[in-house]
């Protein structure tokens, strides 16, 4: 009896360690990519709807949503090494990289370049679409080693090279190319030269006031949509600040964003947490969370946020 359980017990590892192996052997890429893609840039504006591995691990990439034709661009130098449309990915862009990375861009309602087309770190490749099995206007973007393929065995995690995402996280299509300059994820935005004043100051004394920019100045491609993201505003009120007509807006105007100019700010340190901070202000955490709208207790390096 004993010999038998025993067999029984050595035949049900045994069966555990294979399931094990080929579960693991159908899992995708999560190789990390540091110092290979630090210089690569977001490859739209808008907001982060969907992460990596999701629905049951079958989401090989990220989604960025934001308005119709919002601009997509290369995340980086490469070649165009295919260009077509599809009826899963809609109109789909392919870039191999230098770094034998390549990186796809999928439901685009157009693409602007070919196959064999050279092109540079933020050339725009076509406009955010809702083409091919898409159920809204976004971009869906995968990175993979080496290149792309039909089963996706090369598939990496995004994250792994543009750098943590999370479900309602703002994106700027330029900030990675231009470290220290706007803050994707902060309750307002600084420039360079405020951000290194506030951290300065604020190990000095921990709060700040009267340091926020107040203005905004449009840029190519922008749109009130994304401004008002950015400035975490709703449309409404950024066009009643600023008295637009016809929801128009021009490049190089200048949007005011914020006419509060009394209010303290906090630079969210590494390892900093809402309790910490909160221990930090004496402002309770859920004081924190309903002054920023947060949607969640994540927070991150240099995020500002509202403490008074």
């Amino acid at each position: 009896m004993r010999d038998y359980i025993r067999r029984l017990l050595i035949a049900g590892l045994i069966a555990l360690c294979i399931s094990l192996l080929f579960l693991g052997g159908k899992s995708p890429k999560a190789e990390g990519v540091s110092g290979q893609t630090e210089h690569w840039i977001w490859p739209a504006d808008g907001e982060i709807t969907d992460t990596f591995g999701t629905r049951n691990g079958m989401h090989m990439g990220i989604d960025i949503a934001a308005e119709l034709y919002t601009p997509i661009y290369a995340v980086d130098s490469g070649v165009v090494s295919k260009s077509y449309y599809s009826d899963t990915y809609g109109h789909v862009v392919f870039i191999k990289h230098q770094n034998d990375y390549e990186t796809v861009y999928a439901h685009l309602h157009k693409r602007n370049v070919n196959e064999g087309d050279s092109v540079q770190q933020g050339t725009q490749i076509g406009v955010m679409g809702n083409t091919g099995d898409s159920s809204g206007v976004h971009l869906h973007f995968e990175v993979h080693q080496d290149e792309w393929t039909y089963s996706k065995e090369n598939v990496i995690d995004p994250d792994h090279a543009l750098g943590l995402t999370e479900v309602g996280q703002a994106v700027v299509a330029q900030s990675r190319a231009n470290p220290g300059g706007s803050i994707e994820t902060s309750s307002q935005a600084l420039t360079e030269e405020n951000t290194e004043k506030l951290l300065s100051a604020q190990e000095n004394r921990g709060n700040h006031e009267d340091l926020l920019v107040t203005t905004h100045i449009v840029k190519p491609g922008e749109t009130l949509w994304f401004i008002a993201q950015k400035y975490h505003l709703t449309v409404d009120t950024l066009v009643a600040l600023n008295k637009i007509k016809e929801n128009n807006i021009k490049v190089g105007q200048e949007l005011v964003v914020n006419k509060i100019n009394q209010v303290k700010h906090y630079i969210v340190a590494k390892g900093d947490t809402l309790s910490s901070i909160s221990r930090k202000t004496g402002i309770s955490v859920k004081e924190i969370i309903n002054k920023n709208k947060l949607d969640s207790n994540v927070i991150h390096p240099k995020q500002v946020l509202i403490i008074d």
